[in-house]
């Protein structure tokens, strides 16, 4: 699968890795397309997230993930992990610490690049989205969930942690305390509770789910186009910041902003 030559409306098609890339102008759409294991993740998907990352047309503002079926993503395929591939869980542990290490910075790759500051990204999110399929949605900077989704940090029923970049945003959401309960738990969130606690920027009907995120991504594109990313940084790494630091940080931000909108930018 390949972004260079996608044109406006025109989706490329899904191939074997299980990802579909949408552009429609300055709209991408990133969809999980394997329902038939309810988009169970595995590393050639994580492969083919990042290669999307890479490819993203400079013009593009929003990013919508989605997932096709009906669930977001069920976490890990975990018949990839127990297998015998090179990214199985037993051939990582025949790595050195370090290899092993650098091996799931590259699987990390496929979510961070979710907090570009250059862009604006919403999870779709229907039905389950376990594990790695909740860690995706963390990464979004919004979670628009429809009235079936459900959040569970599934990894530690595997013996495993949390490794795909989801627990500083889940504890940034949620606070510490919360956060640590979700992930030594593994309990299943409804939608109703994720909205109380923070983890959802909207709850939907599951009918209406696709129309507000248009909604929203049409809100966003409908702000002028400097202004958005530079609050998007506003609020990046906020919580470490004194309120001197944010003040000079809006401070910075805003004389970017008089100076381009005069013509006169870096």
């Amino acid at each position: 699968m390949t972004t260079e030559n996608a044109e406006p409306g025109n989706a490329v098609p899904a191939d074997e890795a299980g990802v579909r890339y949408d552009l429609d102008g300055p709209v991408a759409t990133v969809t999980l397309c394997r329902p038939e294991v309810l988009n169970a993740q595995t590393p050639a998907m994580w492969a083919e997230l990042a290669n999307i990352s890479r490819k993203l047309p400079g013009g593009v503002r929003v990013v919508i993930v989605r997932g096709e079926g009906r669930a977001f993503s069920a976490g890990l395929d975990v018949t990839a992990a127990r297998g015998d591939s090179d990214s199985s869980l037993a051939r990582l542990a025949q790595l050195s610490p370090s290899e092993c290490a650098d091996r799931i910075a590259g699987f990390q790759s496929a979510f961070t690049w979710l907090r570009n500051p250059s862009i604006v990204t919403i999870a779709a999110v229907q039905g389950h989205a376990i594990g790695a399929g909740f860690q995706l949605a963390l990464n979004c900077d919004m979670r628009v969930l429809a009235e079936d989704a459900r959040f569970s940090m599934a990894e530690v029923t595997l013996g495993l942690v949390p490794d795909l970049g989801g627990t500083k945003r889940l504890s940034e959401l949620v606070g510490p305390s919360r956060a640590l309960e979700i992930c030594v738990t593994g309990r299943r969130i409804p939608a109703d509770e994720a909205d109380r606690i923070g983890l959802a920027t909207a709850v939907v009907p599951n009918s209406a789910l696709g129309e507000a995120v248009n909604d929203l991504a049409a809100a966003i594109l409908a702000a002028p186009e400097g202004a958005v990313p530079e609050i998007k940084g506003l609020f990046s790494g906020i919580g470490q910041r004194s309120y001197a630091d944010q003040d000079r940080t809006e401070r910075e931000a805003q004389t970017r902003r008089i100076r381009d909108l005069a013509g006169i930018g870096e």
